[in-house]
């Protein structure tokens, strides 16, 4: 079994932001996968469903975003989960807007959520990075993860969050490696992110 865990803040206030694309890709997987993602456990929002022979728990931690760890760490004990069965979806300002990528580990990157997950023991998971750019020059970094898409992003977005769950499954499916080796390559200039 795996716990799929997309990161982001509860709220109204704050969807529809960057900060919040891990919610986004867990809600189109359990549109996907045709199963309720709205069920309350051990503080998250969880769904359980199948990809091929692969159960998974498409899981919203419901506190805020520094605070995911307890509730992943909540989930893994319950469920008796190690670390290497884990997969964090999150948003990355270090790739370029839609680039989405996989990796094992590595450091937080000031991300605040894999910093509080990697506190809570759940530093090697598998991670899904989903690019949202840099902030324009001038902005601060907090304001513009938990700003809402501006006008050109809007129009891609959900091809965005169609590719990260693609690699989501692509993981369950087929194995990390496989899976890196397909979303991993860099794309030429003239090639759509997405």
């Amino acid at each position: 079994m795996w716990l799929v865990v997309g990161l982001g803040n509860p709220g109204r206030r704050y969807a529809s932001t960057r900060h919040n694309i891990g919610f986004d890709v867990i809600e189109n997987l359990a549109n996907r996968w045709s199963i309720p993602s709205e069920g309350k456990q051990l503080g998250s929002l969880v769904g359980s469903g199948r990809l091929g022979n692969e159960k998974a728990l498409l899981v919203r931690p419901q506190s805020f975003m520094n605070l995911s760890g307890q509730p992943v760490r909540s989930l893994m004990g319950y469920f008796k989960l190690d670390t290497d069965r884990v997969l964090v979806v999150h948003d990355d300002l270090d790739l370029p807007f839609g680039r989405v990528q996989l990796k094992r580990g590595g450091g937080h990157g000031g991300h605040n959520g894999l910093r509080d997950i990697a506190k809570h023991g759940a530093k090697d998971t598998v991670r899904v990075r989903v690019g949202i750019g840099r902030p324009p020059e001038g902005w601060k970094t907090a304001d513009y993860v938990l700003g809402k898409w501006g006008d050109q992003e809007v129009g891609q977005i959900s091809q965005v969050v169609d590719r990260a769950s693609d690699a989501v499954e692509a993981v369950l499916r087929d194995g990390l490696e496989s899976a890196m080796n397909h979303f991993n390559v860099r794309q030429k200039a003239s090639e759509p992110v997405c």
